[in-house]
């Protein structure tokens, strides 16, 4: 079983001995760097389920997505969801930051 949460989790659940002498090993994930964000974009990788354009995305829009999630990999996943909801949406057939802008809109994600 993996156990996934926010930074500090391993404290939390220190309180529930039973539960905390069972737990192997804690691993903190990092932030993904810009460049990982770029490959996997430019790759067309998306979500299980999510279907993007084939083209690959405009820099500018590779751009937008990395200046929004920061390298959150949860955020990019919650992005690129939302971004093919504005795309069926509208019926639109290609990523633009106008796309990337107005998904963001609809996520509570914080300023931008």
């Amino acid at each position: 079983m993996v156990l996934i949460g926010m930074p500090g989790i391993e404290k939390r659940v220190a309180r529930y001995p039973q539960l905390f002498s069972r737990i192997g090993f804690v691993h903190e994930f990092r932030p993904l760097s810009d460049a990982n964000i770029q490959v996997l974009l430019e790759e067309r990788w998306a979500p299980v389920g999510i279907h993007l354009p084939l083209l690959p995305p405009d820099p500018e829009v590779i751009a937008a997505v990395i200046r929004l999630t920061r390298g959150n990999f949860r955020l990019l996943v919650r992005l690129l969801t939302q971004m093919e909801r504005v795309l069926v949406i509208n019926k639109l057939q290609t990523l633009s930051v106008d796309v990337v802008q107005t998904a963001r809109e609809n996520l509570v994600i914080g300023q931008a």
